[in-house]
C-alpha cells in the first residue's frame, strides 16, 4: 500500500495523455499555444498501462485520464479498455472540454469509462468562444447529452471563475443543477502557467482571482425563484467529487461544490499522484519536483521504487499564494491539472 509521509493513502492517479489540446482557455495556456512533445517522448498506451498495473499494485483505486485534451490522442478508448481491466482498479473517469465527445461518449462508455468532468466556462456562446479562444458551446451541449445518453454519471461540469469575465455567471450556473441532476463545480483559478498577458479584452492575470467565499457571497443573495436570499445547503459529496465542498440549493436535483486550492486548501486530504504525458510522477499539482519513469519502463525495470520516491516528495500542504506563480516550469495542460 502506498503511504506518504503524512499517513495519507495514495489511491487516485491522475494520467495525462497528452499535453494538446484543441482548445486555448485563457486561463491555461498562451494564445499561440506551447511548444508540443514529440510524440516519441510521450508514454505509448503499452507503457500507460503499465504504469497503472504498478499503481494498482501499490492500492490505487481510481484513474482519471486528462490532458492538454484527452479525446484527441488517437487510442484513448483502447487506454480506456485497457485500464479498467486491471484488476483493483475500480473507476476510470476523464475529464474533457467535450469537443468531440458527441462521437466518443458511448465508444468510451462501452470500453469502461464511468465518468466525465466537462469544462464549461460560460454559458454564453460568444463568451464561451472568448474564453475558450474558438471554443462551439453548441458542441458541448451535444457532448453532454451524448455523455447521459451513455449513462457517463454522476455528470460534472466544472467552470473556472474568473473575475471580470465569468464571476457574473455564477447563478446561472448554479441555476443548471435545479432541473438536472448534474454536479456544477465553481474552481479558483490558479497562478500556474498563465501569468502572462491574456491579450485584448481580458483581466490581468494578477486581477482575476475571485476566492470562493466571494463566490458563496454571490450565490448567498440567489434564489431562483424569489427575490430573498438563499441559503446553499450543506451535503454530502456525490462519488468522486474529489476535493469539493457541495451544497444543494434546496429542492435541486444536482449539487453546486466548490473547489479552493488557495481560499481553502484541501491539501490534508490529498489522495493523489499525477502522471504526466512524458512519463514524469508529480506527487503535487503545485510543487515543481518530478520522478521520471519513462526510461524505466521503457527498459522494462520495476516500477514500484519510482512510485516509492514520488510519494516521498509530497509535501504536507502547499503555500502558493494568489498573486504569486507557482514554482512549476510547466503550465496547467502540460501537467495534467
Amino acid at each position: 500500500m502506498f503511504i506518504d509521509p503524512f499517513g495519507r493513502p495514495i489511491t487516485y492517479l491522475r494520467i495525462s495523455l497528452t499535453d494538446r489540446c484543441n482548445l486555448r482557455c485563457v486561463y491555461c495556456m498562451p494564445q499561440e499555444g506551447l511548444h508540443w512533445q514529440a510524440r516519441a517522448d510521450q508514454l505509448s498506451a503499452d507503457e500507460i498501462v503499465r504504469v497503472v498495473e504498478t499503481a494498482a499494485q501499490g492500492g490505487v483505486k481510481r484513474v482519471r485520464l486528462t490532458g492538454g485534451e484527452p479525446l484527441v490522442h488517437p487510442h484513448v478508448v483502447e487506454i480506456v479498455r485497457r485500464i479498467a481491466s486491471i484488476q483493483n482498479i475500480e473507476e476510470v473517469s476523464l475529464t474533457t472540454n467535450a469537443m468531440l465527445l458527441e462521437r466518443l461518449a458511448q465508444p468510451l462508455a462501452d470500453a469502461g469509462l464511468k465518468r466525465v468532468n466537462i469544462s464549461l466556462d460560460s454559458l454564453d456562446a460568444d463568451k464561451f468562444r472568448l474564453i475558450t479562444r474558438g471554443g462551439d458551446l453548441a458542441r458541448v451541449w451535444r457532448g453532454i447529452a451524448a455523455a447521459e445518453r451513455a449513462h457517463l454519471s454522476p455528470l460534472k461540469l466544472n467552470t473556472v471563475i474568473v473575475r471580470g469575465l465569468n464571476a457574473d455567471e455564477l447563478p446561472a450556473l448554479a441555476r443548471l443543477t435545479i432541473e438536472n441532476d448534474w454536479h456544477v463545480r465553481f474552481i479558483e483559478v490558479m497562478p500556474i502557467g498563465n501569468a502572462q498577458d491574456w491579450g485584448e479584452g481580458f483581466p490581468a492575470p494578477s486581477e482575476c482571482y475571485v476566492s470562493v467565499q466571494e463566490m458563496r457571497a454571490a450565490l448567498s443573495t440567489f434564489d431562483p425563484s424569489t427575490s430573498s436570499g438563499l441559503r446553499l445547503q450543506p451535503v454530502t459529496a456525490p462519488m468522486g467529487n474529489g476535493p469539493a465542498r457541495t451544497y444543494r440549493i434546496p429542492g435541486a436535483l444536482g449539487t453546486v461544490g466548490f473547489i479552493s486550492p488557495l481560499g481553502e486548501h484541501f491539501c490534508q486530504n490529498c489522495n493523489r499522484l499525477r502522471l504526466t504525458s512524458d512519463g514524469k510522477l508529480r506527487s503535487c499539482l503545485v510543487i515543481p519536483a518530478e520522478v521520471s519513469l519513462r526510461d524505466a519502463v521503457r527498459s522494462k525495470k520495476p516500477l514500484e521504487e519510482y512510485f516509492q520516491q514520488a510519494i516521498l516528495q509530497k509535501p504536507e500542504h502547499h503555500d502558493i499564494l494568489v498573486a504569486t506563480p507557482a514554482g512549476s516550469q510547466r503550465g496547467m495542460s502540460q501537467i495534467g491539472g
